[in-house]
């Protein structure tokens, strides 16, 4: 057995994994309480919008895989909101934008999470609407513990709420300060708001309730706050300019959440699932298909021939990412097919590719979006003119804000705001599993709406202004979002629920966790703990979507004779600190054991069960 950071769970009553021990221990005291994994995914879901407001928050999305015993199926909850009525790539070109702002009301879509979460709670829970939300009003009322990378991205972003945005300066800088880690910080603005949500809820059956509930959040007076902001105010974006929002009442009232198959793939007894290619969830899948023709047992976990098949295999998936993925008419079955399959993994050779090489699946021609030179948030226009941008791509602090660890986004010179997100796994006694992961809407992506404590999303960011492509802007289609949690069976029956955070690097963490425990025999907890490694090479999803050909992140616990081997073929070898990459967490059902495990980096991540 591995030297591991913490043991891997195993017992028969219940397991939560999340990426804050407080969301962890929140979905535990549901299940000790009787309520089954949806009811506590949804309570920690709700707590992880308080407990790592720079991560995600109510105007956010989530996806959601679960299996339902009673159904025996896995299915997948769509809580990714899209595009307004207005958002269409004409109105952006009159505007003077090529790229959809990475922060501010432009970049905003329906948000998704509370519907998402409504959902999973209505179809498959057992719990009210004032249960689930209790323990989020509580530390949203009293304050959480303020971790150092809360404080770190509230460093960063400080010019840019009391220059620009006051009214989130007046709800994360509490007397004027960063709040400094290990201090106390309330929201009881949100806390109002999921409070006045209850009372319209009204005293009706738990069905009646979440229904209105939901009504008061897409048509009632959370809407309504929503469509006034946005119709009403204009703020300054990471394009330089002030722009006011698109999203309107109608926006909100017409969306839904749904439920859709998942996509799956089989790979060594094994049935993957992931969300349709709306996500990029697809892109775990093309991966294992590739993997699937190489004897990665006789490489050797981890070894040079190992993390550079693994890297050449995901450079091919990810460019058909970037050339097919989107809200309509993606060939998937022709790109999980076993002749186009075989016809790419002929592509990897023994050095490291410097292209970006999509397929034709099916005889189709492929056609890239027209990416902005290869770079960073660096080479993006400045906030306020000469200013560096503040507050755009997904939410880790870059290089020089403290209490940052460098290898789990796009490193930026300037301290600007780059790449997580948050993911919590449940399994319950009654083998229900829920794997889920929600963002956006974090405390950075736009001005708090004062009304309500929270801000809008800026996923709309994933969108291209060119037409004619997969993931072009249409009113009412979803961004192709990075967010990709993850489900597996084992032998035709439920086994694994996992995830990450990272953007980009979602379907890179999770597959070498996923590779680690099929191909290297590890437990979960060893799995999570191993040394981790992911490319740059394709382009970001986030703005000012740069990409950085041939660079290779690897934890400096992969051995130097493997870095130096893969120097030799040609990678662009980033040796990052020893416990910086990945943020994984995972629940399984076992050998008749319940299991879990959480990520150690960051010193936030932790599982609980019995």
């Amino acid at each position: 057995m591995l030297f591991t950071t913490r043991p891997e769970l195993t017992g028969d009553f219940g397991m939560v994994a999340s990426t804050h021990w407080l969301a962890s221990a929140t979905g535990m005291g549901v299940l000790e309480r009787g309520g089954n994994a949806f009811d506590a995914a949804v309570a920690a879901g709700f707590v992880l919008q308080v407990a790592e407001p720079h991560l995600n928050g109510p105007g956010g999305e989530v996806p959601i895989l679960l299996w339902s015993e009673a159904e025996q199926k896995v299915s997948v909850v769509c809580g990714q909101g899209v595009a307004p009525a207005a958002a269409t790539i004409e109105r952006y070109t009159e505007l003077g934008l090529d790229l959809v702002p990475g922060t501010g009301l432009l970049a905003a879509t329906v948000p998704g999470a509370f519907g998402g979460w409504m959902l999973l709670l209505e179809r498959w829970g057992t719990w009210r609407l004032a249960d689930v939300l209790a323990p989020a009003i509580h530390y949203a009322e009293h304050g959480i513990p303020v971790l150092e990378r809360i404080s770190a991205t509230i460093e960063s972003v400080r010019g840019l709420f009391t220059e620009d945005w006051p009214t989130s300066a007046a709800t994360w800088l509490p007397g004027g300060a960063v709040p400094a880690p290990g201090s106390r910080l309330a929201n009881p603005v949100l806390a109002a708001t999921y409070r006045k949500l209850i009372a319209e809820a009204g005293s009706g059956s738990r069905e009646e309730q979440l229904a209105a509930a939901r009504k008061a959040w897409y048509e009632g007076f959370v809407a309504e706050a929503i469509a006034e902001f946005s119709a009403k105010t204009a703020w300054r974006d990471s394009s330089g300019e002030v722009h006011g929002g698109l999203l309107t009442g109608d926006d909100l009232a017409g969306w839904a959440a749904s439920v859709e198959e998942p996509v799956t793939f089989d790979y060594r007894g094994h049935t993957v699932c992931k969300t349709g290619p709306w996500g990029q969830g697809p892109v775990f899948l093309q991966q294992l298909a590739l993997l699937d023709g190489f004897d990665l047992d006789a490489m050797g976990h981890l070894s040079a021939d190992y993390v550079h098949t693994v890297t050449e295999v995901a450079k091919l998936a990810f460019a058909d990412r970037e050339a097919w993925y989107g809200d309509a008419g993606v060939p998937m079955s022709d790109l999980l097919s076993e002749a186009y399959t075989a016809e790419r993994r002929r592509l990897v050779g023994p050095e490291a590719s410097l292209e970006l090489r999509p397929g034709a699946p099916g005889g189709r021609v492929p056609r890239l979006p027209g990416f902005p030179a290869p770079g960073t948030a660096a080479n993006a226009p400045g906030v306020s003119g000469a200013r560096s941008p503040q507050g755009v791509g997904e939410p880790t602090v870059a290089a020089g804000a403290g209490g940052v660890e460098a290898g789990d986004q796009v490193v930026s010179p300037d301290g600007s705001v780059r790449g997580d997100t948050c993911h919590v796994d449940v399994v319950d006694r009654w083998g229900n599993m829920v794997s889920a992961t929600p963002s956006g809407g974090w405390l950075q992506s736009s001005p708090t709406i004062p009304d309500l404590g929270f801000c809008l999303g800026t996923r709309a960011q994933m969108f291209w202004l060119q037409e004619g492509l997969p993931a072009s802007l249409r009113p009412g289609a979803r961004p192709r979002t990075t967010l990709s949690p993850s489900f597996a069976l084992r032998d035709g029956r439920p086994w694994l629920a996992f995830g990450t955070p990272g953007g980009d690097q979602q379907d890179q963490w999770s597959l070498n966790f996923f590779l680690a425990v099929v191909h290297g025999q590890l437990n979960l907890q060893e799995a999570i703990d191993a040394p981790m490694f992911h490319s740059e090479h394709f382009p970001s999803s986030f703005y000012p979507r740069g990409s950085r050909p041939g660079v290779l992140h690897v934890e400096d616990r992969v051995d130097p004779g493997v870095v130096a081997e893969l120097r030799r073929r040609g990678h662009e070898v980033e040796v990052q600190d020893p416990w910086t990459l990945g943020r994984l967490s995972a629940v399984a059902r076992d050998g008749g054991f319940l299991k879990a495990a959480a990520n150690p980096r960051g010193a936030q991540g932790y599982a609980a069960g019995r």
